[in-house]
């Protein structure tokens, strides 16, 4: 299996961007921890982050016949993007939303998602652990699907 996992703006910042929120693990560290769990569950994983929307488009766009699914966490485009919900609705492939924090308990604009639109699952609110979730609920998925 072959799995994309994007992360958009400010993602990069983790471990200093607002740490009470997103935590003090490091975007390294995040790169580390989903790189382990693929390696564990015999997945190969290609890890991209940008603070440009055009970028995340592209490597959707990219994953077309390359990959079988998406771990995505669109940061602040998650309310704002019908370019990333179109994208993935072209591709096709089956994708996972996720969010470190819980966006039902922050500000009200937070709560919707366009690219959510074009995903199988929501995961917000688990901190790091979402991304694990998100991985083994795509390996499920995709192994249901074969």
């Amino acid at each position: 299996m072959n799995l994309l996992v994007l992360n958009g703006p400010n993602l990069n910042m983790l471990g200093i961007r607002e740490p009470d929120i997103y935590g003090r693990t490091t975007y390294a560290d995040l790169v580390a921890y989903i790189e382990a769990v693929c390696a564990r569950e015999g997945i190969a994983v290609k890890c991209y982050q940008s603070n440009h929307e055009g970028a995340l488009v592209d490597a959707i766009q990219d994953a077309y016949q390359k990959m079988d699914g998406i771990v995505i966490n669109p940061g602040a485009y998650t309310h704002t993007s019908v370019a990333i919900l179109d994208a993935l609705k072209a591709v096709a492939l089956p994708a996972v939303e996720v969010h470190l924090s819980n966006i039902y308990e922050r500000e009200e604009f937070r709560h919707h998602s366009y690219p959510g639109l074009a995903c199988v699952k929501t995961i917000y609110g688990h901190g790091i652990k979402g991304y694990e979730e998100a991985v083994l609920y795509l390996k499920d998925y995709v192994e249901r699907k074969a």
